[in-house]
């Protein structure tokens, strides 16, 4: 049981001063950065920088720069000024000792001006061109949220449009949605996963693979985006990886819940381009390999970088790379001697995705983003039975995809502006498998399974949004997508349209309707030929969203959002149970004989978010949600979702109490998940979970609720900064059931839990 008693020892010995605290008084930063349009991404000369805390500031060059010197370490927020565009601010911009903090700023052109100057608000102007459905977070947010550990996507799951089902994985289940249905890009560059431990066919993982220092913000959409996002049925995070110092080079160690590791950024050319590379693995298993132990420790590893260089003023090139390795390896004896794990993996993956940006300017009216990239995923995998040691699953597969991706904004004049472009994919896939005889969920008997199958083919789109400001008040924005997939020999066109009302300076309505579209995941379709002429999932949105600035730096949203699903594939074998939901809860895909387009989903509610910026020096997010999401089976009956909590409530903050200590908090509620009761006279005879056939998802698991504490500690030093954070995850040790399993080897029904109380210590050295 974890000792409180023990730990605040630890907190107190590790957050002791170690240094000579006196020469914090003279330590002091830089910081650096570039104003430009956000419309045409021009330089804008002039543009005034202003700190909040001290008045102090500075103003762009002719190629869009500004300096501020000799800034006394701590935390910042920048006020951007410029006559003619919207109000910029900018928070937690944190100033390190003897090193360079670079701010970038796009602006937009204001809609309202009084003379000269923009009377909205500066603290949510970054998502005001794609405002539906749409949060934005900056890198520090990231790192410092309690119960993330640096991960981006566990951030995210304190929003109101995430289920809270399983706290030890990296699930976004989006407004009802499943895991499988998300899309991930970085710098326009499509990445499939971004975690560790993948689940083959799906987004989720335990345990993120993208370093927070290299990220300068995320944008996070879950629902009514706009048309140039393709083949996600639910969400998009869009991220956005920071450029290297251009002037001097730095180093960063660490060690965290993520692993230990390094980074080293520095300029390219003169400081025509830079660089930034990191470097992590995972330490647990070596800690265990020191006690002569062997329990099967997954190990990971993770290699990024990104690499920028202006060819010209109009013309960039960036090159980004993310590289992820995964090792487990267990035996039936470590199996057995846990009491609970009924199958056991030899695991091994890596995955790599690289590719090049160029970016283009035209001129004063707009600029293109063209990508080219490049995604290998390689698995080998056997899972076998504990009981008995039977091999049940040989997975050795490559799949692999070449993208390119353009996107074009134009702004016709001020109240006309156009994006438009292209994606494509060249899918390549290479399957060699092996499935054992098995019993499914519901005690069917499923025969010897082999596929052995190459794929190459060729998908694509075309798409346009147009965004038409008919007044100050009123703006609509029509767009469509038109995709092709060879694979199905099916031609999709994706009608989408938003319309925003503002009300006042503060308050707008917003609207929109839109069709999504998603493929089959590559490891269900290639399992038949027959499976070819399944038809293409498709998702409706229907979302309205009032907004409205409580004050300058806080904003209430209220969304009602209808999700309609059609011709998801089902199992006649299995008429009351959904695949993509099942296969993730089983944590695999398995083959299926036969499978129709048949399912059918809806998912409405209602979401409330108050959205405090650090203005002064506290933050915070309080959110609630009320929904539901079903489904109907080959059977015609509706059943709940696995992921229908029904509601969830979240409030998190942090206080700031001087630039050397931050404290922070996050606490969900949630109700509990649907689940299916075992027939257990059923499991008992036949060693094996059998689903009651008669009761699905009828139960729920009991309501979830955890409060994640955290502090953090910074030593500034004349040249050197050293960061030291504590966070207890579940503080007071609730025990969250995640599922109900079948023990296979005692023949008893048994607990998943979820995170219990745990210690999560992390340090980061910078000089």
């Amino acid at each position: 049981m974890f000792c409180f008693k023990n730990y605040a020892l630890l907190i107190i010995v590790l957050l002791s001063p170690v240094c000579i605290q006196a020469q914090l008084l003279h330590a002091k930063g830089v910081i650096k950065g570039k104003v430009i349009d956000g419309e045409s991404k021009l330089d804008l000369v002039g543009a005034q920088i202003i700190i909040k805390e001290n008045s102090t500031g500075a103003a762009t060059d002719n190629k869009g720069y500004f300096e501020i010197k000799q800034v006394p370490v701590g935390s910042y927020s920048l006020d951007c000024h410029y006559m003619g565009y919207e109000r910029l601010v900018k928070t937690d911009i944190i100033v390190r000792s003897e090193r360079e903090t670079f701010v970038n700023f796009e602006l937009q052109a204001s809609s309202i001006e009084v003379s000269g100057a923009t009377i909205s608000t500066g603290y949510f102007s970054e998502i005001q061109t794609q405002p539906l459905s749409t949060i934005n977070f900056s890198s520090e947010e990231i790192r410092r949220a309690p119960g993330a550990a640096g991960d981006v996507s566990r951030i995210i799951f304190g929003l109101p449009s995430l289920a809270k089902v399983n706290d030890t994985k990296n699930s976004l289940i989006v407004r009802g949605g499943s895991p499988v249905e998300n899309g991930f890009y970085i710098d326009n560059i499509e990445i499939p996963n971004i975690n560790h431990f993948p689940t083959q066919g799906s987004t989720e993982g335990p345990i993120g693979i993208l370093n927070v220092d290299f990220i300068a913000d995320v944008n996070f959409n879950c629902g009514g985006f706009t048309a140039d996002y393709g083949n996600s049925l639910s969400s998009i995070m869009d991220l956005r990886f920071r450029e290297g110092n251009r002037s001097a080079t730095d180093i960063q160690l660490e060690m965290s819940m993520q692993g230990f590791g390094g980074m080293i950024e520095g300029p390219l050319h003169g400081g025509r381009g830079s660089y930034l590379i990191s470097v992590r693995r995972s330490y647990l298993d070596l800690l265990i390999g020191m006690m002569n132990e062997t329990v099967g420790i997954p190990t990971y590893s993770d290699i990024q970088g990104k690499v920028v260089y202006d060819v010209s003023d109009q013309h960039r090139l960036s090159f980004v790379d993310v590289f992820s390795d995964d090792r487990q390896s267990m035996n039936q004896k470590n199996a057995l001697e846990s009491n609970t794990i009924n199958i056991y993996p030899d695991y091994g993956s890596y995955s790599n995705t690289g590719g090049v940006n160029w970016q283009w300017i035209w001129g004063k009216n707009g600029f293109s983003q063209t990508s080219l990239s490049h995604t290998i995923s390689r698995t080998n995998v056997r899972f076998y039975q504990s009981r008995d040691a039977k091999l049940l699953m040989n997975n050795a597969s490559v799949e692999q995809e070449m993208n390119i991706r353009n996107s074009n904004h134009w702004t016709a004049d001020p109240k006309n502006k156009f994006n438009f472009g292209f994606d494509a994919k060249y899918v390549m896939i290479d399957y060699n498998q092996f499935y054992n005889a098995y019993q499914d969920i519901l005690g069917n008997s499923t025969p010897i399974f082999n596929l052995n199958k190459s794929i190459n083919t060729l998908q694509g789109g075309l798409f346009i949004d147009y965004a038409c400001r008919f007044s100050e008040q009123i703006t609509v924005s029509p767009g469509a997508r038109v995709d092709h997939y060879r694979y199905t020999h099916e031609t999709k066109i994706s009608p989408r349209v938003s319309l925003i009302a503002s009300i006042d300076d503060i308050t707008s309505l917003t609207a929109s309707y839109g069709i999504y579209y998603q493929n089959i995941p590559w490891i269900i379709a290639a399992q038949k030929d027959d499976f070819r002429n399944l038809k293409t999932p498709r998702a409706d949105h229907y979302v309205l969203s009032f907004n409205r600035l409580l004050t300058e730096s806080t904003k209430l949203t209220v969304e009602l959002y209808d999700k309609e699903y059609m011709n998801f594939p089902m199992d006649p074998s299995q008429p009351d149970l959904f695949l993509f939901d099942q296969a993730v809860v089983e944590q695999v895909f398995l083959n299926h004989e036969n499978l129709i387009s048949a399912g059918k989903a809806r998912s409405y509610g209602i979401e409330a978010t108050v959205q405090k910026k650090m203005a002064e020096n506290f933050y915070g997010l309080i959110a609630g949600a009320y929904y539901r999401s079903n489904y109907s089976g080959v059977d015609g009956k509706r059943y709940d979702r696995v992921y229908d909590n029904k509601f969830n409530f979240s409030v998190e903050g942090g206080y700031k109490m001087n630039e050397k200590w931050e404290f922070s908090l996050r606490w969900l509620y949630a109700g509990g998940a649907p689940y299916t009761p075992f027939n257990e006279q059923a499991s008992a005879a036949t060693h094996k979970g059998v689903f009651d056939a008669t009761r699905i998802n009828a139960d729920r698991l009991p309501d979830f609720h955890s409060l994640n504490l955290r502090v953090d500690k910074k030593y500034y030093f004349q040249s050197t900064t050293l960061t030291v954070y504590l966070s207890i995850w579940n503080a007071y040790g609730r025990r969250n059931v995640a599922a109900y399993t079948w023990n296979e080897v005692k023949d008893k029904r048994m607990e998943e839990v979820m995170w219990g109380t745990l210690p999560v210590f992390g340090v980061k050295y910078e000089f």
